[in-house]
């Protein structure tokens, strides 16, 4: 930082969280000017390193993509109507930056010539291009955006290619099934679908949240049908290693199935299980209740995702 009096550079003692007093005889027109050059930096995020957001002082740095299928770009007051629902793209499809030397990203981030607050990448690889220019994030309105980047090493990329497509079609095919979800052990998604609890915790794994009930304990979910008669639950556990457990799923309080993983040869990573709903639990209703009920003395798995599926 730099302080100037009428143009001329003035001296002190830097303190960190402390003031800088100026003791002068002051004139009418005196001119104090402050510099605080910024320099461009990258901040990993702390659950998912590979992803990075990458800042110019303090302030974050992010780009304008594509502006196609943004419905749900303007929130209303009806039920979710706050949260985005236009079409999900691939994530796969999203620019990737590829770099031998992670840390020399932020060198490699230039000022565009005569756009104050404004960036380009120089000589930097990246992988399903747009024309990417960097701008603070506040700036960017009506617009899918990137705000965090993958950034992978040539080696690491190689390897992401063999599996994120696979991932990322399951996924969508998933998404454009799905009539209402919940993420268990995630706050704002728990209270939209005024979850009840009892002997219940919550916690994260892998860089995602679940919920669990244990010892005769439970949880529940309101879940929107969209008065469809043709669905299916759907729920994402995860491997651990452990013996499975024993529970109950519940529908409006009728036992709908025991999930018994207790003699299941347990499965690699994350994976999910579909269970048909009867057509008479559904029959003239736009909502129904989603219970996970452990047995006395034992624990539900981990619940990380709930879906009410259409059909295939």
């Amino acid at each position: 930082m730099q302080v100037y009096i009428n143009g001329k550079a003035m001296k002190y003692k830097k303190l960190p969280s402390s003031y800088i007093g100026i003791q002068r005889t002051w004139k009418k027109g005196d001119v104090v000017r402050v510099t605080l050059p910024m320099q461009t930096t990258m901040e990993r995020l702390p659950n998912v390193p590979e992803y990075v957001a990458i800042m110019h002082g303090p302030i974050l740095l992010a780009a304008k993509t594509k502006t196609e299928q943004l419905k749900g770009l303007v929130a209303d007051d009806s039920r979710w109507g706050h949260i985005a629902s236009g079409q999900k793209l691939p994530l796969d499809k999203a620019p990737i930056i590829i770099e031998k030397t992670i840390s020399e990203i932020p060198k490699k981030v230039v000022p565009v010539s005569g756009h104050p607050m404004t960036f380009s990448f120089v000589n930097e690889k990246i992988i399903n291009p747009e024309k990417l220019t960097l701008e603070p994030f506040y700036r960017i309105h009506d617009s899918r955006y990137m705000m965090y980047w993958m950034t992978l090493t040539p080696a690491q990329y190689v390897s992401y290619l063999d599996s994120a497509a696979k991932v990322e079609t399951e996924k969508l095919a998933l998404d454009k099934r799905t009539i209402d979800f919940v993420a268990p052990g995630e706050q704002q998604p728990e209270v939209d679908h005024a979850m009840k609890v009892e002997n219940s915790r919550k916690g994260s794994t892998s860089d995602e949240f679940w919920r669990e009930a244990f010892d005769g304990g439970y949880f529940s979910y309101n879940l929107s049908t969209g008065g469809n008669t043709n669905l299916v639950l759907n729920v994402r556990y995860q491997s651990t290693g452990s013996a499975g457990r024993k529970f109950e799923i519940y529908i409006d309080e009728k036992l709908l199935t025991t999930v018994d993983h207790s003699q299941a040869t347990k499965k690699a990573g994350f994976y999910h299980e579909s269970y048909a709903i009867p057509s008479d639990l559904l029959a003239g209703k736009k909502q129904l209740s989603v219970k996970f009920a452990s047995l006395p003395g034992k624990a539900t798995e981990p619940i990380f995702y709930i879906r009410l599926l259409h059909e295939k």
